[in-house]
């Protein structure tokens, strides 16, 4: 691209400021970054020289649309619940819209949104891990059998040294925690789209020896049951913890009804769960289904380490949810989108984002990032 494509990223928490890093080390983008709070963007402007601006999304729309209109493109790295304003200001100022919310709502909102969209305009939401990569994965598994029959797909972030009762630390939005943990889970089940509790569906499984159980969580599957209605018999998606973590969660947010308290839920969390950038996170997908006339099961596991990125620590999840975001984008800066709207992540093979300069965050004993294949054992 001799042409630095224009970006607008909204948000500069752990993760908008991470993708920020990445896109600004590439070379090949013109970034400005906003955010409410001027603290939050004095690092960059600082130790980058990259540009900013302090807008308050809420009560300063005017501001919102003036960026936005200067931009090719805009990565909402912000809470789920202000992402329908800023694709509504990305229709109305014809800028692509992408963001890394894991809300199944607020991704249907911006499905009609993109019904709207101008020639060249493309609404993709879900960036990231998962939503966003595990997807992907799962996607291209399926497609490598003739016949699919069940499609799981369980991810999870973890403190690579877990020192309390939750066995977890906070790796990301808290929010999206809350919400991943609240509601609604979509699955298919004997062919048909449902929807299930969340934290409920606990399976333990090991992985490199270590132990672990995965549970239902909301929004993990993007538009994976939409995409395999009708062609899929079961299929889900579950949150990967250390065992244990499933009944202290379930306390919280079941029997102390804080899935009704969600500000006070996300007080309590925020006040007694420490962050921590020393963690891992685990993908594991496997597809069963028939290839060739025969019962067959094809699974891609895997787990990336937090590393030095830029003379600095990153966190596992940032490093892979900024580098989902990033492929997407890049993807789209280069031409690989041939329409315009609402694209969902499976429309990307996992052997373009593999092979996209930011994928290399994925790829298996790269040497960079200290990405290893795994070895899964179910129902240990």
């Amino acid at each position: 691209m001799s042409k630095k494509t224009k970006v607008l990223i909204l948000g500069a928490g752990k993760i908008g400021s991470s993708i920020a890093k990445m896109l600004h080390h590439s070379g090949s983008y013109e970034i400005v970054v906003s955010d409410i709070s001027s603290a939050s963007l004095e690092p960059l402007s600082a130790s980058l020289g990259i540009k900013t601006e302090v807008i308050d999304i809420s009560n300063q729309l005017d501001l919102l649309d003036k960026a936005i209109s200067k931009v090719d493109l805009v990565i909402s790295a912000l809470s789920y619940s202000l992402n329908v304003i800023v694709a509504e200001s990305c229709l109305r100022n014809n800028s692509s819209y992408f963001d890394l919310t894991e809300d199944v709502e607020t991704t249907k909102k911006i499905r009609q949104i993109a019904e709207k969209a101008r020639e060249g305009q493309v609404f993709i939401p879900q960036c990231g891990l998962a939503p966003g990569f595990v997807g992907i994965v799962g996607n291209d598994l399926a497609t490598q059998l003739d016949e699919l029959d069940t499609l799981q797909m369980r991810v999870g972030a973890l403190p690579l040294y877990p020192s309390n009762m939750l066995k977890y630390n906070l790796t990301w939005s808290t929010d999206g925690l809350i919400n991943e943990y609240c509601n609604p889970c979509e699955v298919i089940y004997d062919g048909k789209s449902r929807e299930v509790l969340p934290l409920e569906g606990l399976e333990h499984f090991s992985v490199d020896g270590v132990k672990y159980e995965a549970f239902n969580t909301s929004g993990g599957l993007g538009t994976l049951c939409e995409t395999w209605a009708g062609k899929s018999r079961y299929m889900n998606y579950k949150t990967v913890r250390y065992v244990g973590h499933n009944e202290l969660i379930k306390f919280l947010v079941n029997e102390l009804k804080l899935s009704n308290r969600r500000k006070l839920l996300k007080g309590v969390l925020e006040r007694s769960i420490p962050i921590t950038n020393q963690d891992v996170v685990v993908v594991f997908c496997s597809v069963t289904g028939k290839r060739k006339g025969k019962l067959v099961q094809i699974t891609d596991a895997r787990k990336v380490y937090h590393s030095q990125l830029f003379n600095e620590d990153w966190s596992a999840i940032q490093i892979t949810t900024a580098a989902g975001a990033c492929v997407v984008v890049d993807l789209f800066a280069t031409g690989y989108f041939k329409k315009s709207g609402f694209v969902s992540q499976e429309e990307v093979t996992l052997k373009s984002f593999l092979e996209n300069r930011f994928g290399k965050y994925y790829v298996v004993d790269n040497d960079k990032v200290n990405v290893k294949s795994v070895d899964v054992v179910v129902g240990d």
